[in-house]
């Protein structure tokens, strides 16, 4: 799935959102470990990193080749500032309609719109693929990611209040969301 568009941030700086490429295996890995050092909401932590910088580029090229996935960066200056994508839950018959959503975003981009940007796009890719519906799991103290949710048309349907047990706050509750596309 290929996609490519410029946008401008709150700051009036413009960001080019894109599919990541082989070519960024080593960046997108290294903003992966860094976005996943500057907070407690993502699900992993830095050294629970499955991949290495050519694993990276591997899997960036196998999501710009899928016709159903996606894997996008957004280019700040010249440099990848996020990540964001889609991932479709299973292929079996019964779940092949829905499709998971992730994101993570250097704290330095923060509240600049990259996220929403971001989201987007991942909306507009899973409709072009054909899934009914987007889902995500979001921390419930990260109150700004789930206002940009319910903002983009997410709903709230259920809660996990041990989803996550934190190394450093102990459990976290998750928020369950969806968008129906």
């Amino acid at each position: 799935m290929k996609y490519q568009e410029k946008i401008m941030m709150n700051n009036g700086k413009e960001a080019l959102i894109r599919n990541g490429e082989g070519s960024d295996g080593q960046e997108v890995f290294d903003v992966f470990n860094r976005t996943h050092e500057e907070t407690d909401y993502l699900l992993t932590y830095p050294d629970e990193n499955a991949f290495d910088a050519q694993e990276e580029a591997a899997f960036l090229e196998k999501k710009t080749d899928s016709p159903d996935e996606i894997e996008l960066v957004a280019v700040v200056d010249g440099k990848i500032a996020g990540t964001a994508g889609i991932e479709a839950v299973g292929k079996k018959d019964k779940i092949r309609h829905r499709a998971e959503f992730g994101i993570c975003i250097l704290k330095e981009y923060w509240g600049l719109g990259l996220g929403k940007a971001l989201t987007k796009a991942c909306i507009r890719c899973a409709k072009e693929a054909g899934y009914a519906q987007l889902e995500l799991d979001v921390v419930a103290e990260n109150e700004r990611a789930i206002a940009m949710y319910r903002n983009l048309g997410f709903v709230e349907f259920g809660r996990n209040p041990r989803g996550f047990k934190s190394r450093i706050t102990g459990y976290q509750e998750l928020v369950c969301m969806l968008l129906e596309l």
